[in-house]
């Protein structure tokens, strides 16, 4: 078994030609395969070719098995299984030609921001899964699961920092009665850090399979490293084989103890004990980690234009009680409500515009009582005169209903219409107007 890195296949190197393609620049090399950006001279369009060891084309039972299912995952359309322009064979070599895709692959994110936050991983990891469980649809399994075959696309457009596509199908195998490890030259078929043990021992995979190495992949996003670690490759396979996970929380303190749980179930040594698809298991880690669809930090959501929010009952009877005393000329009752600047529901946005009162209007929309318990009906801030209980630049709003245990009493009610002075039940007589002084200017206006 081998996982050295090999010399370019084949002596190419860049400026080579292959099958049609001009090789550019090496912008990846593995254990088994060389990656290229190349041009495409048929169709005038950069491509990422794999060429592959040259002694995995001796192998004729991989050879023909590499061609006939790179044609089949090509056949897979879904947005995050990169796209397979052409796979074949030429001058001695396997090759594969895939989209090339302007980014980095989630192990060079891990390698520079690790540990990532968990709303990110929850995305990368549901978009994976949907990926594989839409090849497993298709007979296919991938074997080969890792950070570095998810590529973050930088041009995709999405409000999200990542577009992940999965890579190398042409590794993968289809799941009916193939099993075996390693091929007639001796290459391990996957990546030790995320190999399941069924894979390991030659038993029969499935989309179980691609699920471990998965979580496997998702635990190191989470934790920074991977969850079954050694010294060498056979201390490594050893943990896949024996060893139980480590907890997450013990290592990330911050994540919901649910996340053990979820990642412990999926690394199960048996299949049968892991979910049954992959996005069983993305689901299972977004609500354990208390990730909603969509959201980019746990428990978090940001309201929008326009947004609003639901009244207490609290606070409707505060502000029924402080109406009810302002207009009556009494001091307000209860407790005084939450206040804010107009328009803002509480939150500091700046100075005020134009026109804007900046007496500390309330949630309710209602202006706070002035001097002698009179609601400030004067201009604010040389604006536009307003009516009373009305601030410029908040459009009003329908009316809820008064609960019937806030609305004051019937002789409350009477008095509460009646000016100054004048006895309930009776018209009021016209009273010229008077001067008052608006709150916290100091100049006369009139009520």
């Amino acid at each position: 078994m081998s996982e050295q890195t090999p010399p370019a296949p084949g002596g190419f190197g860049v400026g080579s030609h292959i099958a049609g393609y001009r090789l550019d620049e090496q912008i990846g090399q593995g254990g088994m395969a060389v990656v290229y950006r190349a041009h495409d001279s048929r169709l005038d369009r950069r491509v990422a070719l794999k060429i592959l060891a040259p002694d995995l084309a001796l192998d004729e039972e991989f050879r023909q098995r590499f061609i006939r299912e790179s044609r089949a995952a090509a056949a897979v359309d879904h947005p995050n299984i990169i796209p397979i322009y052409e796979a074949g064979e030429a001058d001695g070599v396997l090759f594969i030609a895939m989209r090339f895709i302007d980014g980095r692959d989630v192990q060079t994110l891990i390698h520079q921001q690790a540990p990532l936050p968990a709303a990110r991983v929850c995305d990368i990891v549901t978009q994976v899964a949907s990926a594989l469980d839409a090849a497993h649809a298709h007979g296919l399994v991938h074997r080969d699961v890792k950070p570095g075959n998810m590529l973050r696309d930088a041009t995709s457009g999405r409000a999200q920092p990542d577009h992940v596509y999965l890579s190398d199908f042409g590794l993968s195998k289809q799941s009916l009665g193939t099993s075996a490890a390693l091929t007639a030259q001796g290459q391990f078929l996957g990546t030790l850090s995320y190999v399941a043990p069924e894979q390991i021992e030659g038993r029969p995979v499935d989309g179980r399979t691609d699920e471990y190495a998965l979580a496997c992949s998702a635990f190191e996003m989470l934790a920074g490293q991977a969850p079954f670690r050694g010294d060498d490759s056979l201390a490594i396979m050893w943990a896949q084989l024996s060893s139980e996970p480590p907890s997450l929380t013990g290592i990330r303190r911050d994540l919901p103890a649910a996340v053990d749980t979820v990642t412990a179930k999926a690394l199960s040594k048996a299949p049968d004990d892991r979910y049954g698809t992959c996005l069983e298991f993305a689901t299972a880690l977004r609500q354990a980690c208390g990730i909603r669809t969509g959201s980019t930090a746990p428990g978090k959501v940001e309201p929008g234009p326009g947004a609003t929010r639901a009244v207490r009952p609290d606070e409707l009877a505060a502000a029924s009680g402080a109406a009810a005393a302002s207009a009556a000329g009494g001091p307000p009752q209860g407790p005084p409500a939450a206040t804010g600047r107009a328009g803002t529901s509480g939150r500091e946005t700046g100075p005020p515009e134009s026109g804007e009162a900046e007496t500390g209007a309330t949630r309710t929309g209602m202006v706070p009582a002035g001097p002698g318990g009179r609601s400030g009906a004067g201009p604010a801030r040389g604006g536009q005169p307003t009516q009373a209980n009305r601030v410029p630049g908040v459009r009003p709003t329908r009316a809820s209903p008064t609960p019937a245990w806030s609305r004051p009493r019937r002789a409350d009610r009477a008095a509460a219409v009646q000016p100054d002075g004048a006895a309930p039940g009776r018209p009021a007589a016209a009273s010229p107007p008077r001067r008052t002084v608006s709150p916290g200017r100091g100049r006369p206006s009139r009520a």
